[in-house]
């Protein structure tokens, strides 16, 4: 078995977790193939047995990867997600962050996450991606998203009006900071902090949410993911940012832009012991009443 590792980076005080991750898979005779520039940060602190071998891109992801772990938080994980693209290898989050809503294995997890990919008793979560289109190249071969495709102003700038269409029918001008459309799973994210609802993983929709939208009128609405939604941008300025997930390119106002569900997803490894709700208590405090 050959599982893939992936971290943007890792802190002194987390060797020893590192140490244990490499004691686990070796035990379970799992062959790790490290990210390069993360395999570069501490491979010269960690005693390494065994076979190993080293990846640089997503061109090195072939059909031998049987999935892969992210070591970080969320936005880890998010990086992941590009790296995966759609071979339709599956990932699993080990937190090394703060939240870790996706990413939401402990580390003191990790040795029942290694036993379940070895014995393969986990549950794979089948993620919607959103896909940007748009009349100028935008995010090289990676126009994709987990969580969210956003419009927003630059700097501090003016507030911007941002006509939207749902299959080229008018639903609304937004007068806004800037407009998020989230997949199911980003409804947890971004679009939440602004007051979108929450939605399951399962509930094939997006979510268009404003950002400080200058209407009391003016609330998130759930439309199918087979809409095309696509956008008219006027403002004071130029141009505006436009981001998928943590990745953002600063585009001129003229652009035609138009998001849809992507043709592909992402498999999101969840230990059989964990479902949604659980993470939306454990992770968002949800529903907790000190009263009871």
């Amino acid at each position: 078995m050959r599982i893939a590792i992936y971290s943007r980076g890792i802190e002194n005080n987390q060797l020893e977790d590192i140490e244990f991750l490499l004691d686990e898979l070796l035990k379970h005779g799992v062959e790790p193939v490290f990210f390069q520039d993360f395999f570069n940060q501490f491979y010269s602190a960690v005693d390494l047995e065994g076979t190993y071998s080293t990846f640089n891109s997503s061109a090195d992801m072939d059909s031998s990867i049987d999935c892969v772990i992210s070591l970080g938080g969320d936005g880890t994980l998010l990086d992941t997600v590009t790296l995966v693209k759609d071979s339709g290898i599956p990932v699993l989050g080990i937190n090394y962050g703060r939240l870790g809503f996706l990413a939401n294995i402990g580390r003191d997890e990790i040795h029942n996450a290694i036993e379940a990919l070895v014995e393969r008793k986990y549950v794979l979560d089948k993620r919607t991606l959103i896909h940007l289109d748009s009349d100028v190249p935008l995010f090289e071969d990676m126009p994709y998203a987990l969580n969210e495709f956003t419009l927003h102003k630059s700097d501090t700038s003016p507030m911007i009006k941002i006509r939207t269409f749902l299959n080229g029918e008018f639903l609304n001008t937004y007068w806004a900071d800037g407009l998020i459309v989230s997949t199911p799973t980003g409804s947890t994210g971004y679009s939440l902090s602004c007051s979108g609802p929450v939605v399951f993983p399962d509930s094939a929709s997006f979510v268009i949410t404003p950002v400080s939208p200058h209407n009391l009128n003016i609330r998130p609405i759930i439309v199918p993911d087979n809409t095309i939604v696509s956008f008219e941008v006027e403002g004071r300025t130029d141009n505006f940012i436009c981001s998928l997930d943590s990745r953002r390119e600063l585009v001129p106002k003229e652009i035609q832009l138009a998001v849809r569900k992507e043709s592909f997803g992402i498999n999101l490894i969840r230990l059989n012991e964990n479902n949604f709700l659980q993470t939306l208590r454990n992770k968002l405090s949800w529903g907790l009443d000190k009263r009871n």
